[in-house]
């Protein structure tokens, strides 16, 4: 018999909440009509979850790999639905009334998130720094990275079809899973919504796996780590042109502001600006390749125009000619220098052409072994044996 839907729960040690989340299941299974499953993702319980899982009707797949990422990824993929709702098991989330996540799945959307906010947290549900701090915080910084529609980010029951869940192709294997959800669904432009749910307050008497400030922190870190372009991309930008633009002037000539004389001293702070930002760029490329080799990111437009730019054979020839700038430069220091018999030199004259000297000796190897490394990571190489066995 065909699956329509599979409803996914992750499981580690929930012999308090499981069954009641299962029996909720079938009941709208059996009221709706929707011919569907429950698929449980078990993390090695040790609790007898997977025998109390068993006796409710409920199908369940061992999944070795630890986190929580990992058990939903196992089980969607034993799931035999076209569509998914997948949702925490210590009910916390209402199962018996997932009418709205199948009504947007059926009307063609790939990804249907729930949204609390709007469907209501009930008194105790979430902690006040979840709900005030967290949750709003990481939601805003996930819209204005990605540009997500998605207002609560990190929301637990969500649904998704089958198709859309292989083509976002999720590596992670921890709490990240969820964002890294969301945010390769937009990157892929997949079609989004939003519907509301609720939030009870978790059914367990122990305490919960989640950790607020370090899942927290996991989750601003995984953000962060896959926007290159706002993480180092824009800020070695803005370094870059503010040393340029200020360097550029107290290269030729001080610089005064009122009172305010800005010379060499500000010169070699303008050339750290200049050197730390061009870093930044190369992290912004080299990240994102890694990403893009590793199947975290899909390759945008903009990607394959930088790799058809940034070649290992542009980056050698590029950083040669700003090395042997700078070693002109260094001549022309040691030049001066003996025109003074090697004696005592007009310090200010004399460290402009060394600042700039240093500077591109500098940027040169760092363009020389950045784009090595580059086309390292670019490197196409087999992930499994051409032969089984």
């Amino acid at each position: 018999m065909d699956v329509e839907l599979s409803i996914v729960m992750p499981c580690l040690n929930e012999a308090e909440t499981l069954e009641r989340c299962i029996v909720k299941a079938q009941a709208f299974l059996a009221r709706s009509g929707v011919s569907g499953e429950i698929v449980i993702g078990d993390n090695g319980s040790t609790d007898g979850s997977q025998e109390i899982a068993r006796r409710a009707g409920a199908r369940v797949v061992d999944v070795r790999l630890r986190g929580y990422g990992a058990a939903i990824h196992g089980a969607v993929l034993q799931a035999r639905g076209r569509y998914c709702i997948m949702g925490d098991s210590d009910d916390s989330y209402d199962f018996a009334h997932l009418d709205v996540f199948v009504a947007a799945l059926r009307e063609g959307a790939a990804l249907v998130m729930g949204n609390r906010f709007e469907g209501g947290i009930r008194p105790g549900a979430m902690p006040w720094k979840n709900r005030y701090i967290g949750n709003p915080i990481l939601s805003h910084l996930g819209r204005l990275l990605f540009r997500t529609p998605i207002r609560d980010f990190h929301c637990g029951i969500r649904g998704f079809s089958r198709a859309a869940f292989l083509a976002m192709d999720l590596r992670t294997t921890g709490m990240e899973f969820a964002s890294e959800m969301v945010i390769k669904a937009t990157l892929l432009k997949l079609p989004i919504c939003e519907v509301p749910t609720t939030l009870d307050k978790d059914g367990r008497s122990r305490p919960p796996h989640l950790r607020p400030w370090r899942d927290g922190w996991r989750h601003l870190r995984f953000m962060l780590l896959f926007s290159p372009n706002w993480l180092f991309l824009y800020p070695g930008m803005l370094m870059m042109l503010s040393g340029l633009v200020l360097g550029g002037w107290l290269l030729v000539r001080p610089l005064d502001l009122g009172g305010l004389r800005l010379s060499v001293g500000t010169l070699i702070y303008c050339a750290m600006l200049i050197e730390v930002g061009f870093q930044a760029l190369w992290f912004a490329l080299l990240s994102r390749a890694y990403a893009v080799q590793e199947g975290l990111v899909p390759q945008s437009a903009r990607m394959r125009l930088a790799d058809r730019l940034v070649t290992l054979e542009a980056g050698l020839v590029a950083g040669t000619a700003v090395l042997a700038l700078g070693l002109g430069l260094l001549f022309h220091a040691v030049s001066i220098w003996s025109g003074a018999k090697f004696g005592v030199l007009n310090v200010t004259e004399i460290a402009r052409v060394c600042i700039a000297s240093s500077l591109a000796i500098s940027l040169g190897f760092q363009s020389v072994f950045c784009s090595l490394l580059l086309s390292t990571l670019k490197l196409n190489v087999r992930h499994t044996p051409l032969v089984a066995g």
